[in-house]
């Protein structure tokens, strides 16, 4: 191959070792396309004008490095790269998938369908999965110098098991180094996973190699009680408890944004740390052996029948451990902080919650923050309804007769009274 002199560049690139992909910018990505690329798929009797190279394609022919500094450098897919800054005549139809392999397409597109269909998710809910199951996609294919996410699953495969998790592991090793934020990874780690189940319960596949991942990597975003964490508004969490499908989800919903609790402490929950046969004026409570401030309980004060429904649903399972939320691996336990994470992302992205609230991507400790807020409010509704007691009293202010003249229990009465019709306002009762 001669060499070329592109325009508007004074390089001359012959063959593909020849570019540094990373440093150029995109103009002079396009002057590299034509000089290199083009003339390679002529050799190969492509049309470089009309037909866009697939990510095979590229990736056999040595130009990883392009679609890298394209995805990394520039924000762009090579699909857009070809279509914006090429200006190709061919029109393109349908999504750039990091994959050109078809029966791996099949299935992902199977997934998205079952999605929008079965679960109702709108178009928005469906791009953005769509968005993350392709990165999981690209980091898969580099990471493992394979177009084919099908084939080590497959139920009728010769691929040992544990090789198919160690090729999902490796992936999830590239995008933990790649990807800020464990929020960000946490989310591609549900669509992936869900993705795999779909495919185990359609028969296509044998076994989810994402699965229990979430236990290996510390995506932690920080401290549960992080005082700047957002706080969901009512109709939020209105919206979250509707979502909520099933028993198991809206009690989650409620332990979260009722009764305040870290996503640890649900995961966690036993039937044993709950105290509900109580007289008529005391509350029913949950007690914690060990919390992150010593021992404690919570009050309920909210959701006793979901509970109580949930306790009656396992009453005859002779094996059952205690467990409010038991892990459905065969090791049994409870499941894990991230599956709450998880479960708690999915019924947001269900429940059609903002993006970001606050300028933060909903998070399970929003709910406790919810329940922070709501309690706060309500020792300041007591304390405006001693104000005209204070006047004919001639106090100070409503502080002082809350300290001098109303009894603690009297004070937790009405903070209650206040926060069951703030919980019942957000649960549609009322």
């Amino acid at each position: 191959m001669s060499g070329v002199t592109t325009p508007g560049s004074d390089r001359d690139w012959e063959d593909v070792d020849d570019v540094s992909w990373t440093l150029l910018d995109l103009e002079e990505l396009v002057d590299a396309y034509w000089a290199v690329v083009a003339p390679m798929m002529e050799t190969d009797e492509l049309d470089p004008k009309r037909e866009k190279p697939t990510h095979s394609w590229l990736r056999d022919h040595g130009f990883r490095p392009l679609l890298y500094a394209l995805r990394e450098y520039h924000d762009r897919t090579f699909a857009e790269f070809w279509r914006e800054d090429l200006g190709a005549e061919a029109v393109e139809s349908g999504y750039d998938w990091a994959t050109d392999h078809e029966r791996t397409i099949e299935a992902l597109e199977s997934f998205l369908t079952s999605r929008r269909k079965r679960k109702g998710l709108a178009d928005s809910s469906i791009d953005t999965l769509r968005y993350r199951l392709n990165r999981y996609v690209a980091a898969y294919c580099e990471e493992n110098g394979t177009d084919d996410l099908v084939t080590p699953v497959a139920r009728e495969g010769d691929v040992p098991a544990y090789k198919a998790v160690d090729a999902c592991w490796a992936a999830f090793d590239r995008l933990h180094v790649d990807l800020d934020g464990g929020q960000t990874k946490r989310r591609i780690h549900l669509a992936v996973s869900n993705w795999y189940a779909h495919l185990v319960r359609r028969k296509w596949a044998a076994v989810n190699p994402a699965d229990g991942l979430d236990d290996e990597f510390d995506w932690s975003n920080g401290d549960d009680d992080d005082t700047d964490t957002p706080c969901l508004a009512t109709e939020h969490v209105r919206a979250l408890y509707n979502a909520a499908d099933d028993q198991e989800n809206r009690l989650l919903v409620l332990a979260l944004c009722a009764w305040g609790l870290r996503p640890n402490e649900v995961a966690s929950l036993r039937v044993r740390q709950f105290v509900l046969d109580i007289s008529t004026d005391e509350v029913p409570y949950i007690t914690f052996e060990e919390r992150k401030n010593g021992p404690g309980e919570v009050s309920l004060l909210y959701g006793k029948e979901v509970l109580e429904d949930r306790i009656a649903m396992f009453a005859d399972h002779e094996e059952w451990d205690g467990y409010l939320f038991p892990s459905p691996h065969a090791s049994g336990g409870p499941i894990s902080r991230w599956t709450v994470w998880n479960r708690f992302t999915q019924l947001a992205e269900q429940a059609g919650l903002p993006d970001e609230i606050g300028g933060v991507s909903p998070s399970p400790k929003m709910g406790r923050r919810f329940w922070y807020d709501a309690y706060s409010s309500s020792l300041d509704v007591v304390l405006g309804s001693l104000d005209e007691i204070a006047a004919e009293q001639g106090s100070a202010s409503a502080d002082v007769v809350l300290q001098n003249y109303l009894s603690d229990s009297r004070a937790r009465k009405l903070r209650r009274e206040y926060m069951r019709d703030q919980l019942a306002a957000a649960f549609e009762e009322g």
